[in-house]
């Protein structure tokens, strides 16, 4: 099942009126490009259920934090994640954006020789000592 049917199939199953979710648009936005990095930003949009304007918004702030790098590719763009980056609220920072793709299962797409950015199979990813034992 590819992604798209996978976010079909959650809000056909999600409650009527439930108008919050726990994640936000910036990790909604990211999700979709992670999963498919040559997204177009009004597919992205559409998936995520805000404007186009909005997702420019959304990957604008998320380069300016270094967390995106747009790549030209002839007409399109190419997105790649820096999964290293540590998220920037005070109650998270301490996980990793790649902690944060690991949770909604999304194993990034991502190569080079860094080792903080290289694709790590959710089974085999660190954990932090208190999570081990509630996981395993």
């Amino acid at each position: 099942m590819d992604s798209s049917q996978q976010i079909k199939d959650a809000e056909e199953t999600r409650p009527p009126g439930s108008g919050w979710t726990f994640l936000t648009n910036h990790a909604h936005v990211l999700i979709c490009l992670v999963r498919e990095p040559n997204l177009r930003l009004r597919d992205v949009a559409e998936r995520v259920g805000i404007t186009e304007r909005g997702v420019h918004r959304i990957v604008n702030d998320l380069e300016e934090a270094g967390v995106l790098t747009r790549n030209r590719d002839g007409r399109r763009n190419h997105y790649q994640v820096n999964t290293s980056q540590h998220l920037r609220h005070s109650i998270e920072a301490h996980c990793t954006i790649r902690q944060l793709l690991e949770i909604v299962n999304t194993t990034p797409q991502i190569s080079g020789s860094d080792p903080a950015q290289r694709d790590v199979d959710p089974v085999d990813a660190p954990r932090p000592k208190n999570q081990r034992q509630e996981l395993d």
